[in-house]
């Protein structure tokens, strides 16, 4: 990591955390890393805390792809925090070995009514903001194939589809495959409105609109991983996986299967 030397910490400050962190920055400038206090200037961006610290992160600080970042937890495991704060034994064998790799995960592009842009690492959702269900009308590649009628659709990333997905009963994706998951939130099938009733995954070269049906609840939530976004009077959602990819520092030995085995089996 010699020439990735400016480390910007994103975390929510605490007496403990402060404390610390204190630690892992001596640590840090031992092997000659420079804490930074703007994370534009940072090589390697560090967020302390579970997967929605690392979320935030990323969101905080515009999913560049010209960094590394880095998930520490702080007592919380997680699917993208593979280190841990309480052992800087492991944190500074990993910063003079080989137990470590860098993985690109892919991201959404989502654009709303063609002028609102964001991206996405784990999920973007669709959400009934009122209790009542509402309709989507779905297209893939401009061609019609659904009107969904339901509490909402989520369309998720692979690494997303531990989250979010899987507890509506979505498929677990490898994150080595580039490509989108969409997922149904409590369908109604009847002689109106009849949906596949299952995940689907497509490929990274497909293109998802969502054209929300405007009968009386025109007005659904999104949300862009762990926050809810202040966009009202949506009518189309268009989402595609991005071009864009984010680069995190893993270690070899707490792979996907790794991961999926501890969380869930």
């Amino acid at each position: 990591m010699s020439d990735r030397n400016n480390v910007f910490l994103y975390y929510t400050p605490t007496d403990e955390v402060e404390v610390k962190l204190e630690k892992l920055k001596e640590l840090g400038r031992e092997h000659g890393l420079t804490l930074v206090d703007d994370a534009s200037k940072a090589n390697i961006i560090a967020s302390i805390g579970g997967d929605g610290a690392f979320l935030q992160a990323i969101r905080k600080t515009g999913f560049r792809e010209d960094c590394l970042y880095v998930g520490i937890n702080d007592g919380r495991l997680g699917f993208y925090t593979d280190f841990n704060l309480d052992d800087l034994d492991g944190i500074k064998a990993g910063l003079q070995s080989d137990m470590v790799e860098v993985l690109r995960y892919p991201i959404l592009d989502v654009t709303v009514d063609g002028n609102e842009n964001f991206h996405c690492i784990n999920e973007c959702s669709i959400r009934s903001n009122i209790i009542k269900t509402f309709a989507i009308d779905v297209y893939i590649d401009n061609i019609y194939f659904e009107t969904f009628r339901g509490d909402g659709m989520v369309v998720s990333t692979p690494t997303g589809s531990t989250a979010y997905n899987k507890s509506l009963r979505g498929a677990i994706v490898d994150p080595r495959l580039a490509s989108m998951q969409l997922t149904e939130i409590a369908s109604l099938n009847n002689n109106e409105y009849r949906t596949l009733g299952s995940p689907l995954l497509l490929n990274k070269d497909r293109e998802l609109v969502l054209k929300i049906v405007q009968d009386g609840n025109d007005h659904p939530i999104i949300g862009a991983d762990n926050e809810a976004l202040s966009i009202r009077h949506s009518h189309e959602v268009k989402i595609k996986v991005s071009d864009k990819m984010i680069k995190t520092i893993k270690l070899k030995d707490n792979s996907f299967v790794h991961k999926v085995k501890r969380s869930f089996l």
